[in-house]
């Protein structure tokens, strides 16, 4: 057993300190305008991984970079990184077009001012239906840029509230990773987990969905009617009825890759630039927004690296040893249990990793504090959930940003984070379920 060992969380605070410090003193205290994107987070990462390869000078380079690989290498990351690059090739070949087409068609027949609610309830769906965020956002973003555009609302809250409904499937679905991850490790039915999770998922749902309709109603919207294709509209609509059916998302990304360029090419949607066809045009366009992709996809390699380095290091277990001494009883164990997936989330920025290094203390702490394994599984994929949908450098808000500014709209995580309404309420909700706990019925 690895000894815990409290230093080895070092680089996680040197990259808070480069990324988010350097990002605040650029932005609110030299007053550079887009100050946080003078930070590469790439970089802010690299001298992270950096540091922890100073550390423990006991193991050696050598060995240190074999850690490093056995992270990246992980089930997870591969999918993760698969999925960043078919969604960079969908939004190549489907281009602009097509999302400005399945906005302008809802525009058409949905009251502007319910137009971003419509947003967030489609994304709810998908999620679920799909059981990935990352896929939701990709599919969804140019979609709420656009209408964002023809609306006259602000492209972050249409943005924000794609990636709040995206994180209601990616904690609800019963096909999601984070849910087979808690549910198994903890040795619980998926049913039983889903059953008390959804009791606090819903009405965070329901209060973003008022709070979302009670911020667009005060806008006045540009009502803005536009000519629209609806041939164009075919691939996003495969995707979304693939999604909504639970169709595996490499096959429903597959689908509107094949799908698109087809359509594209005969409905003369791409147009070549001097010297080049048609085919040769499209293919650039994906070539294009597949490498818009690699940041993203580096992104996730140095994180897995950085958390296999902390992890070897002793650092989790002395998070961990942490929160089992600081809370005491039934309810506090509850709470130390969600608060420990968090913080790990936060380390490590992928949700299910979180849960899957979680799952052994937390079997532990439902045994000394009296916890079910289905509550149990539902704490982990919850507060996990709720962490990874505010996280600047998580997957979910760095995807929504890079495909925002594929479709020309220039954003940060941070303009993200000011709208988030549905992780906020998932917390609100979470800690009313741990403390005011509903009462049991009497048995007959």
């Amino acid at each position: 057993m690895k000894k815990a060992n409290a230093w080895a969380l070092l680089p996680i605070g040197v990259f808070l300190l480069m990324y988010l410090g350097l990002g605040l003193l650029f932005e609110y205290g030299m007053k550079i305008p887009m100050g946080f994107y003078n930070v590469p987070i790439v970089g802010a990462f690299l001298v992270a991984i950096c540091t922890a390869c100073f550390q423990n000078r006991k193991v050696k380079f050598e060995e240190k970079l074999a850690i490093m690989g056995q992270g990246v290498g992980d089930k997870n990351i591969i999918t993760m990184l698969l999925i960043f690059l078919a969604a960079g090739a969908f939004v190549g070949v489907v281009g602009r077009s097509s999302a400005q087409s399945v906005a302008y068609f809802m525009l058409s027949i949905i009251p502007a001012q319910f137009a971003v609610a419509v947003l967030f309830v489609v994304s709810c769906f998908i999620s679920t239906a799909m059981g990935t965020s990352v896929g939701t956002i990709t599919l969804l973003t140019p979609i709420a840029v656009e209408v964002a555009t023809a609306a006259g609302y602000a492209p972050a809250l249409c943005i924000a509230t794609v990636v709040g409904g995206s994180m209601f499937g990616d904690n609800l679905s019963l096909i999601s990773d984070t849910t087979i991850a808690a549910c198994n490790g903890q040795g619980c039915a998926m049913k039983d987990k889903f059953r008390g999770n959804f009791k606090i998922a819903l009405p965070a749902a329901l209060l973003t969905l008022v709070i979302v309709l009670f911020l667009t109603a005060k806008e006045t919207p540009m009502q803005i009617v536009r000519e629209y294709d609806l041939l164009l509209m075919i691939p996003y609509i495969l995707v979304l009825i693939g999604g909504i059916a639970g169709v595996n998302v490499f096959l429903v990304l597959l689908c509107g890759i094949v799908t698109g360029a087809v359509i594209s090419i005969l409905s003369g949607a791409i147009i070549p630039a001097a010297g080049q066809t048609v085919f040769s045009q499209l293919l650039m366009n994906v070539g294009s927004n597949m490498a818009g992709m690699f940041e993203t996809c580096m992104v996730a390699v140095l994180v897995a690296a950085l958390c296999a380095l902390i992890r070897v290091g002793g650092g989790f277990d002395a998070l961990l040893a942490f929160v089992r001494r600081l809370f005491k009883g039934k309810r506090g164990g509850q709470l130390g249990m969600g608060l420990m997936v968090a913080a790990m989330d936060v380390a490590t920025a992928n949700n299910t990793v979180a849960i899957v290094m979680a799952n052994p203390i937390a079997r532990e702490m439902s045994q000394d504090y009296d916890i079910t394994p289905q509550r149990a599984a539902c704490l982990l994929d919850t507060f996990s959930c709720i962490a990874q949908g505010v996280i600047p450098y998580g997957a979910q808000l760095l995807v929504a940003v890079s495909t925002a500014a594929e479709m020309g709209c220039i954003i940060s995580s941070f303009d993200l984070i000011a709208c988030l309404y549905y992780p906020l309420l998932l917390l609100v909700c979470s800690l009313i379920a741990i403390f005011v706990p509903m009462k049991k019925k009497a048995a007959k």
